[in-house]
């Protein structure tokens, strides 16, 4: 049967966690640069690991007065860029060894998701600080992303795990990027254009753009936003109409 992963970002406190836990297959945790961190970093993975839930690590620029949202590419070598991703994803998998779990991957967050996306460079050398984790812990770690970009290229050429990526609660624009938070409408709230596009993403690979062409978007995974009003509510519709059209919701694996 066709299947499907649901990811959420967690431990950003700004939404219920432990709700979206019994909902979701995979659980993305912040480090603390953009929000969470400490406490309330362990505090997350260990309701992941008894709800069953995957976990990875949702690194960002160090931007908490912004939610991760401002490109700080700039202000960053090489070095220092792999340097807080290492940072952020020994922190959890310190986390995720407390409660007997390994990380399974690393999805960038915010400004620094859309960056990795589109600048080569950048995509090269987080892949590459993913490798040389994935060689530390001595298992393999995957990298969610947007497909089609610079990081699933840099995926590709390294050999690491690459999981797609769409969201079942953010619009499209024709290009196939997502529309700016800034724009109306790039959020979605209405429950049933919510589960109509998850729907289509898992479904049919494809997703209805703001000028209401239709894009291919092929995913592994979907991403339910916590932080959205009525986050759990429109994750449990969305779960429930992805099983109820015959979809298994499952976490990723390699091929």
């Amino acid at each position: 049967m066709p299947s499907i992963d649901l990811n959420a970002d967690l431990g950003e406190e700004c939404g219920d966690d432990r709700a979206l836990l019994q909902v979701v297959t995979t659980a993305n945790v912040a480090a603390g640069a953009h929000a969470g961190g400490g406490e309330v970093l362990h505090r997350t993975v260990r309701d992941a690991a008894e709800a069953g839930v995957a976990v990875g690590v949702h690194p960002s620029y160090e931007d908490r007065a912004d939610f991760g949202r401002t490109s700080r590419l700039q202000e960053h070598d090489a070095a220092s860029l792999a340097a807080l991703i290492r940072h952020q994803s020994f922190a959890v998998a310190a986390a995720c060894a407390a409660h007997g779990i390994a990380i399974t991957h690393i999805k960038p967050h915010g400004a620094l998701y859309h960056d990795v996306a589109a600048d080569d460079a950048a995509a090269r050398v987080v892949v590459s600080a993913v490798a040389d984790i994935a060689a530390d812990l001595g298992h393999e770690v995957a990298v969610v992303g947007a497909p089609s970009s610079s990081i699933s290229t840099a995926c590709a050429y390294r050999d690491i795990p690459f999981w797609a990526e769409a969201f079942v609660d953010r619009a499209y624009l024709p290009s196939g990027t997502l529309a700016p938070r800034s724009e109306p409408g790039a959020v979605l709230h209405d429950a049933d254009a919510v589960v109509e596009q998850a729907l289509a993403l898992a479904m049919d690979g494809s997703v209805t753009a703001t000028d209401g062409s239709r894009v291919v978007v092929a995913a592994d995974t979907l991403c339910l936003h916590g932080d959205t009003p009525g986050a759990v509510l429109l994750a449990v519709s969305v779960r429930t109409a992805l099983e109820a059209h015959g979809l298994v919701i499952a976490h990723p694996t390699r091929p």
